[in-house]
């Protein structure tokens, strides 16, 4: 467990994402713990670590309780399923991971764009922006 490691990079930046990912494996009490301590920032979303869907989102909830940035991830070996986009949002996630753009990640990218042009015909915004432009510069 790098806790102590994680706090202390944190400390030194309020700007930067300090991404817990394989410190936190999308697990709601390891995530408490680094809370606690201060232990880094934000995390990456798999929902397969978790276990379950309703498991993933327990933990995006104790995310933004805590202002946490969520980055949903996609696995090695995905399918052209487009979920990962849908969880992306429902999540609150400021970002989505799915890889090197090609084959099967297209269409997760798509679906967002998709969503996204949806939402603005609706004039409902589905993406968290002003989350998102704190980590573009």
């Amino acid at each position: 467990e790098a806790f102590s490691d994680f706090t202390q990079l944190s400390s030194k930046s309020d700007n930067c994402l300090i991404v817990g990912d394989d410190l936190f494996v999308t697990n709601t009490s390891i995530l408490q713990k680094g809370i606690d301590q201060n232990a880094g920032n934000s995390v990456i979303l798999k929902v397969n670590q978790a276990g379950a869907l309703g498991d993933a989102m327990e933990f995006a909830n104790l995310c933004n309780k805590h202002n946490y940035a969520i980055i949903a991830s996609h696995r090695s070996g995905d399918t052209v399923d487009r979920h990962l986009a849908h969880i992306a949002i429902g999540s609150g996630s400021v970002m989505m991971k799915s890889g090197v753009v090609g084959g099967e990640r297209i269409s997760k990218l798509n679906e967002l764009i998709r969503i996204e042009e949806t939402n603005f015909i609706n004039n409902n915004m589905s993406m968290p922006i002003a989350r998102v432009k704190k980590y573009v510069s």
